[in-house]
């Protein structure tokens, strides 16, 4: 039976690699529906298209309207990668005017696996409120990939690799 995945990301430069990320997710046989924040989408504006061919399901960045049938099945996972500071704050908090951290703040409560590596820098995680978002969400059952075998944030306008590896790791354990 194949798996649903709903992958979701914020407006920080790993979600450019979103289309090779899906791909690399149908090589493991798992059905992947792509959800962004409002600024990921339009980050990604000139991708949606090809992503929606890729995946087969429309690319979700806003809620539907009440009575709407519903465009994605049902999930058997969610990774929320990459999600930003105000992202990963927002849903710890239960604040959800964006989509996909409405339906990942609803997956906690619905049993749904759920992954989450933020990418953040160094200058931002100083805020307290960002290590207690991290232990509520984990408080709360989701796995979070950060600090040591995880996203460990990088120095404001340094670049580096997104340990996308992490996450898919992460999701073949979530498959077996």
């Amino acid at each position: 039976m194949t798996q649903v995945l709903y992958l979701f990301g914020s407006a920080a430069p790993p979600v450019h690699g979103l289309p090779d990320v899906v791909r690399r997710l149908q090589e493991q046989e798992i059905d992947v529906c792509v959800g962004l924040t409002p600024m990921a989408a339009q980050w990604l504006a000139d991708d949606i298209e090809s992503l929606e061919e890729l995946t087969g399901h429309p690319v979700r960045s806003e809620y539907k309207a009440p009575g709407s049938g519903d465009v994605w099945p049902p999930a058997d996972g969610i990774l929320f990668a990459p999600v930003t500071f105000n992202s990963m704050n927002s849903w710890a908090l239960g604040l959800t005017h964006h989509f996909v951290v409405g339906v990942a703040a609803e997956a906690i409560g619905k049993g749904i696996p759920t992954t989450a590596m933020p990418c953040v820098n160094a200058a931002y995680v100083q805020r307290p409120q960002f290590d207690r978002s991290i232990a509520t969400l984990r408080g709360a059952g989701v796995s979070v990939l950060y600090g040591p075998g995880g996203f460990e944030p990088n120095q404001p306008r340094e670049k580096r690799p997104f340990p996308w590896h992490l996450a898919l790791d992460k999701i073949g354990a979530f498959q077996q």
